[in-house]
């Protein structure tokens, strides 16, 4: 070729590999520098030598030289003692001695020639503008890196040979001062060099006799030595892991933690929806879990009940056989132990927006009581209805109860009040009505939140059993809202409660609301005479602002009670006495009772005529007796007896007849006055079924005004008494509450207790009221009376004067303060000219809808069911009430609901839908308000 020197011989002639201009094909060229037609040296065969094949590792006393025997020959690596950092190799210090030589001087000869050939290689190289390719080791294994260490540590320092122990390094880049003043920590964070690119068909480690020159072992060894010496570096490296790693690997652990939370948390969501089965578009229910949930019509859950939550919890349900199955019912059963089943009862749309489901609960043995619990947790709503009790307020679930049969009682003694009504509301909409066959038994708890209804059969409650095991009915009913829920359950449009009405007793009705009742009440029976009544009704009338209306006298007008005939000894002239105050426009109504006392002279002809409830298991001639108010032993009529009933309509109609008495007052006691063993005619579901038996029977023949209990509506004009109070603040702050709850539970008639407490209720001293609030008058010192402290009198009328009926037992003209007086005829004026008309007004919506007549805050227009607020009461829509219940107390904390309202108090306007902090109340004034028409303000 022209311009190339002639070959003398083949490619694999000494003279063309001696010549350092012709690189070999494998390195890595930038081919556009290579002429054409130049030659090139032909490809090295290479044998690759792997880890395993080295052999041992000395080191040199100073321990910066190591020794390493490889099947071509020794390796010799000198390293920098003050750096540990892994950089390139600009000018190698690693030395190869000739592979063969026995002679220490020799081989330094050769390195240092070595070394100079690689410095003029890679100078020509720079000329040439030729870049070799980087050399790299291949990846040691853990394992052989530590192998290597091992030998490396354990080898004698002295093999090395002295002209190979050196403190330089020939892995120094850049300043070796710099490197010098690194400190171990910053070398040992020091990042390793990246691998160097390793080339295509050939090792680096190639050493063929034939193929070997100077400049192919200098760089072999000087890769070797990088990479031992990089690996030696990354052992403590590998010991002591860097912060960035434990940072990476707690992000991917908690990744891996999250990942296994949201599959697991979709696992049970499912599980947990799979497990749900849909009943009738608003209904789930979960059979493992036992969880029963009511959605209303916008999917909001509005009621979440557990059921059957007595039973073991791995219990399973099956399906019930198909002889227990009902027609458009869902039934499951757990095996020997209870059968329950699911409706959803028929409804007309287009009537009311409710609807409603059935639940029944079948016990299949005697140890199993159906029981289930309402949560309001979740639902966060307020419960309402049923009936009062001791520890129990407005709403229900302030207060906490225990297990208790759902019976009428005394409040003083933890059970529940003289009225009740197996009806429960909450605020979203959804009421519970458990039937009257049902044992019931419930408990309100507090701390976990749960309403429970229990079926359980006694010995007294429910000692007549009516099946062998417990049954549990109730019906769960929804509405769009509390107020649509609760007047569509409470309408008598297809029975309105006027249906059957006289115009007499239309007029009782009206008489009751517009005039006060007279309640002459002594403790004991000789101090009530014909005197004392027309003594009282005189100083009555000499008032002169208050009107007339029914004078009610308690028990004592008989000589014992169950004598049903005036005490003659006491009321010589009673006839008289009744017609006076008859010609004073009073109305005369006498207190019955179906108790008949041992002393009484009844007691052997209802006895010998088997009228009296009997002894259970025993012998029908023999009564069962009790105790009522101060009777220490008295039987009891069996209303169920059909020859009772003439035997008493007789006796009363002959009092009516000879002393023109206007109407009566039923005093029934509650469930505990029964006999404990009672056994009646015909069976009784629980001991108040007696007192529905028993209105029921004369309030159609008798005029009757009042009853002290219920468990069921009576018929107007009777009214439902609220239970008897003390008098002290603390039973002051007890009437609201109580009105609230009985107008709630269906109710809308209620008679509340006498202004200032019912000091002379009569009965035995458990039943006595304390003395606490009381002052003794001037007036009647010698007799040792009592009246209520000033304020608290003063009070309380203040919010009577706003109540259905304003009932009196001692008159304002006792304390001789013209402050008392001056009050008195103002609220009076009020009462006639503004509350009367309202209260006559929702008399007749109460008659065909079945709303009570003071209704709480949240049933009025605009009012929101979530608020509690159980010291103000609203008369309709129209009326809002916020008396003083606290001593010494004249300003408050007011509410007042949607709409433009009307101080009572100085006249001016009041917008609603908040709060009125600090409102002053005067002690002669009370606050109330009057709804405005909404565009009043703009006229």
């Amino acid at each position: 070729m022209d311009g190339q020197p002639e070959i003398a011989k083949g490619l694999n002639s000494p003279e063309l590999k001696r010549n350092k201009e012709i690189p070999f094909v494998d390195d890595f060229i930038e081919l556009d520098h290579v002429k054409p037609g130049e030659p090139t040296r032909p490809k090295r065969e290479t044998k690759e030598i792997h880890a395993t094949d080295l052999g041992e590792v000395h080191s040199s006393p100073d321990s910066d030289t190591i020794v390493v025997n490889t099947p071509e020959g020794t390796l010799y690596i000198t390293l920098e003692p003050d750096s540990s950092k892994s950089s390139r190799v600009n000018s190698p210090s690693t030395q190869s001695t000739d592979l063969t030589s026995p002679s220490t001087s020799k081989a330094a000869e050769e390195s240092m020639a070595l070394i100079q050939n690689e410095k003029d290689m890679e100078a020509e190289q720079r000329r040439a503008n030729l870049r070799r390719n980087s050399i790299s080791m291949p990846t040691l294994q853990n394992l052989e890196l530590e192998v290597l260490r091992q030998q490396y540590l354990q080898n004698p320092q002295d093999q090395i040979p002295e002209h190979h122990q050196s403190s330089a390094s020939g892995f120094s880049d850049g300043d070796p001062q710099a490197d010098h003043n690194e400190t171990d920590d910053d070398r040992a964070k020091a990042p390793l060099r990246s691998p160097r690119r390793k080339r295509r068909g050939r090792s680096e480690f190639s050493m063929d006799d034939d193929d070997y020159s100077p400049n192919n072992s200098v760089v072999s060894v000087n890769s070797l030595a990088s990479l031992l010496r990089e690996k030696l570096q990354s052992i403590p490296q590998k010991i002591r892991k860097k912060p960035t790693d434990y940072k990476l690997r707690a992000f991917v652990g908690l990744m891996f933690l999250a990942v296994v939370f949201f599959v697991g948390f979709a696992y049970v969501l499912y599980h947990q929806q799979a497990s749900s089965q849909a009943y009738f578009d608003a209904v789930q229910f979960n059979e493992p879990k036992r969880l029963l949930r009511i959605h209303s019509a916008d999917d909001n859950e509005i009621l979440r009940a557990s059921l059957a939550v007595n039973l073991p919890a791995k219990q399973k349900a099956f399906p019930c056989l198909p002889a227990h199955r009902r027609v458009g019912s869902e039934c499951l059963e757990w095996q020997q132990s209870a059968r329950f089943y699911l409706k959803c009862l028929p409804h007309d749309p287009g009537l009311d927006n409710t609807t409603c489901y059935s639940v029944e609960w079948q016990a299949l043995r005697h140890d199993v009581y159906p029981t289930d619990c309402f949560d309001w947790s979740e639902t966060k709503t307020n419960w309402y209805g049923g009936g009062q009790a001791s520890n129990l307020s407005w709403p229900l679930n302030n207060g906490t109860i225990d297990y208790t049969p759902f019976i009428t009682g005394n409040i003083q003694k933890s059970q529940f009040g003289n009225v009740l009504t197996r009806y429960l509301i909450n605020s979203k909409g959804a009421a519970v009505i458990i039937d009257e066959e049902t044992p019931l038994h419930i408990a309100i708890n507090k701390g976990i939140k749960q309403i429970c209804i229990k079926a359980q059969h006694d010995n007294f409650a429910y000692a007549n059993k009516l099946t062998e095991f417990p049954e549990m009915r109730y019906n769960i009913c929804t509405s769009r809202d509390m107020k649509s829920l609760h007047s569509s359950i409470h309408n008598h449009q297809r029975a309105p409660l006027w249906d059957g009405l006289k115009p007499a007793d239309m007029m009782t009705l009206e008489s009751l609301i517009t005039e006060p009742v007279w309640q002459i009440a002594p403790r004991f029976k000789h101090e009530l005479q014909a005197e004392t009544i027309s003594k009282y009704t005189e100083d009555v009338i000499n008032l002169g602002f208050l009107k007339q209306g029914h004078v009610l006298i308690n028990e004592y007008w008989q000589n014992e009670i169950g004598d049903l005939t005036v005490d003659t000894s006491r009321f010589e002239t009673l006839n008289i006495t009744v017609d006076k105050l008859h010609r004073r426009g009073f109305k005369v109504a006498f207190t019955i009772q179906p108790f008949i006392s041992t002393e009484s002279k009844n007691f052997a002809e209802c006895v010998q005529k088997r009228l009296l409830v009997s002894e259970r298991e025993s012998d029908r001639r023999i009564p069962a007796l009790t105790r009522f108010k101060s009777l220490a032993s008295a039987g009891m009529l069996d209303i169920t007896n059909n020859r009772t009933v003439p035997w008493f309509t007789e006796k009363i109609q002959a009092v009516i007849d000879k002393y023109h008495i206007d109407s009566f007052y039923l005093d029934l006691g509650t469930a505990y006055d029964m006999p404990m063993y009672y056994q009646c005619e015909k069976r009784l579901i629980n001991p108040d079924q007696y007192k529905t038996i028993f209105t029921k029977t004369f309030e159609k023949s008798l005029n009757i005004i009042g009853v002290s209990g219920a468990v069921s509506l009576p018929r107007p004009p009777i009214f439902v008494s609220l239970p008897p109070f003390e008098s002290t603040w603390e039973a002051l702050r007890s009437v609201i509450p109580t009105m609230l709850t009985y107008g709630i539970s269906g109710y809308p008639f209620i008679m509340p207790g006498a202004v200032g407490g019912d000091i002379y209720w009569p009965g035995s001293e458990q039943f006595l009221p304390s003395s606490k609030g009381l002052l003794e008058s001037n007036a009647t010192s010698t007799e040792t009376k009592k009246l209520p402290e000033v304020e608290l009198y003063m009070r309380w009328l203040q919010m009577a004067t706003f109540l259905p009926v304003m009932k009196f037992t001692h008159l304002p003209s006792k304390y001789n303060d013209e402050k008392v007086l001056e009050m008195a005829k103002n609220l009076t004026t009020l009462r006639q000219k503004t509350i009367t008309p309202l209260l006559l007004k929702y008399k007749r919506e109460a008659l065909e809808e079945g709303l009570p007549l003071i209704r709480p805050l949240w049933l009025v227009t605009g009012g929101d069911p979530l608020l509690v607020v159980k010291d103000e009461f609203a008369i309709g829509d129209d009326i809002v009430v916020a008396p003083v219940l606290y001593p010494g107390q004249t300003t408050r904390e007011v509410y007042l609901p949607a709409g433009l309202w009307e101080d009572g108090i100085d006249g001016s306007m009041r917008k609603g839908s908040r709060w009125m902090h600090e409102y002053r109340v005067p002690i002669n004034r009370v606050a109330y308000f009057k709804r405005l028409p909404s565009d009043l303000r703009f006229r």
